[in-house]
């Protein structure tokens, strides 16, 4: 896997005339004389930045072949040269480097490229971020999750995968990108017919075409993504915060599971988790060193984390898959778990202690909407039964009730997964459990992927739908323009407001929530 290589610590960084000092300069005659020329490194999948708070960013860069990643990162007239890791087979050319000490509000502009094993610099290319401020500005930031699902792919016809340059668009702070951020067990074809007839034309690239079992086949779905032009150019100017979902690995998979599907030749959930997550965090921006660490996929590779974005606005990432039980009817009166008693914990531990006016809960399976896998189980943590918590809604009853006894304020969840849009507000007047206070949920999403919904809702919270825009049929082509992101900007009042918009960047449905 990556590391994340070397450190920017503020105290070093120096003035503009000494970026580069003691760098050999080879003339390219005497280059070209001495036989030294060959194909330079390049950069053929862009650059990103992620997991940026208010003095650390990580940043990540693949290469064409072996080669040392380096960065050089200017912010006024500052300027420093970090020298990362090296990018080789073992890391699928993926390399990052973690800054941290950083001074908070301001912009940063890092020129990235690789060094081969003679010092020769190849192509560069520039990501752009801003650290958060301390101060009480504003900051805004974009959601959604669902990339590339259900076999629409990059379509060059309809300018790809644009839905990222509508996200772009808005100038957002940070992207967070709340699961399913590709889908391995969904080939992608040459061409998908549509109802109707008309026929949707895919970008095809080796290994795309069957389920992934291999390392190689999962990180090539993420190579995939980064084809397109509209993604690499969010990545390159909007920080990433990213999560994981099922598609990443398997639909609907937990923990455990032996697949009954005769795509795959490798029926264990958990060798192909491990594959799986290996691969996504290859090609995530995130800053936790105990994620990028060698082990089994799972603890204590930890990929929950806090993510603190100034004053306003502290993120939490939940990690809904890792420590998932299995998918059962739900109707346990002990209880099973969707978050393991460490990650719970440390989510009641962390909220309870943020000082941020709003406190976000990226949380990539919705609360309170039904999630079915199969006649039976389900995949989501409600259950269908409208009554008293039961299975792995006794989890998530125990962090909302720590909140209210804590007196926590400000608490929105945001999510993706059910491939629709939605603003849900759960209020215990309406409820079967009523030990929480009331809170908002918007869900967003697709983004590059099939839509779908709406699915049932769970009265067990008091969830009530106070906007939804769903599909007109199951799987509805990203042609319809059916595609959603959200979009949360907060005031320098600490006024947050919510939007849900389509492919075209239109806004479907808008909240202002003031702060308590």
């Amino acid at each position: 896997m990556s590391t994340l290589g070397n450190h920017l610590h503020r105290r070093t960084l120096f003035r503009a005339g000494a970026l580069g000092a003691g760098a050999a300069i080879i003339p390219a005659g005497a280059a070209r004389a001495a036989g030294l020329i060959s194909r330079r490194l390049e950069l053929p999948y862009g650059v990103q930045t992620g997991d940026v708070t208010t003095r650390e960013a990580v940043l990540w860069a693949r290469s064409s072949g072996r080669g040392r990643l380096v960065a050089e990162i200017s912010s006024g007239r500052h300027r420093e040269r970090i020298l990362g890791p090296w990018a080789t087979p073992d890391t699928d050319y993926t390399a990052k480097i973690a800054l941290d000490r950083m001074t908070p509000g301001r912009g940063y502009d890092v020129r990235l490229s690789f060094e081969d094993e003679r010092g020769r610099r190849g192509e560069s290319q520039v990501a752009s971020f801003a650290t958060a401020s301390e101060r009480r500005d504003a900051t805004s930031f974009v959601w959604t999750g669902d990339s590339c699902g259900q076999g629409w792919g990059i379509n060059p016809d309809l300018g790809g995968l644009v839905g990222y340059r509508r996200m772009l668009d808005t100038r957002p702070d940070f992207f967070l990108h709340s699961g399913d951020t590709i889908y391995a067990d969904g080939p992608i074809a040459e061409t998908v017919t549509e109802p109707g007839g008309a026929v949707w034309r895919n970008v095809v690239a080796e290994g795309v075409g069957k389920v992934a079992e291999s390392l190689d086949e999962y990180r090539g779905r993420h190579r995939y993504t980064r084809l397109d032009a509209n993604f690499r150019d969010l990545a390159a100017d909007v920080p990433i915060i990213a999560q994981w979902d099922d598609h990443e690995t398997h639909n609907n998979w937990y923990p455990g599971q032996v697949l009954v599907d005769d795509r795959y030749t490798e029926k264990r959930v958990d060798v192909l988790a491990l594959r799986a997550r290996r691969a996504w965090q290859e090609y995530q921006p995130i800053a936790d060193p105990r994620a990028h660490r060698r082990g089994d996929g799972f603890a204590p590779s930890r990929i929950y984390r806090k993510v603190e974005r100034g004053r306003h606005l502290d993120v939490f990432c939940l990690d809904m898959r890792t420590f998932k039980d299995p998918n059962t009817s739900g109707l346990e009166p002990g209880g099973t778990h969707i978050l393991g008693a460490e990650q719970t914990d440390w989510l009641i531990r962390e909220v309870r202690r943020s000082r941020a006016t709003w406190k976000v809960i990226a949380n990539d399976l919705p609360l309170g909407l039904v999630v079915p896998d199969g006649p039976v189980n389900q995949e989501s943590l409600s259950n269908r039964d409208p009554g008293a918590p039961l299975g792995k809604e006794l989890e998530i009853a125990g962090v909302l009730s720590a909140f209210k006894k804590a007196g926590v304020r400000n608490v929105v969840w945001m999510t993706a997964d059910v491939h629709y849009c939605a603003a849900h507000h759960y209020d215990p007047s309406r409820a079967a459990f009523t030990d929480f206070d009331p809170f908002w949920e918007f869900v967003a999403g697709p983004i590059a992927a099939g839509t779908f919904g709406p699915n049932e809702l769970d009265a067990t919270f008091g969830p009530r739908v106070v906007f939804s825009k769903t599909a007109a049929t199951a799987n509805e082509s990203p042609r319809t323009g059916n595609q959603f992101f959200g979009h949360a900007a907060v005031g320098d009042d600490g006024r947050m407001t919510v939007t849900l918009r389509d492919l075209s960047g239109a806004v479907l449905f808008s909240k202002e929530l003031d702060p308590e």
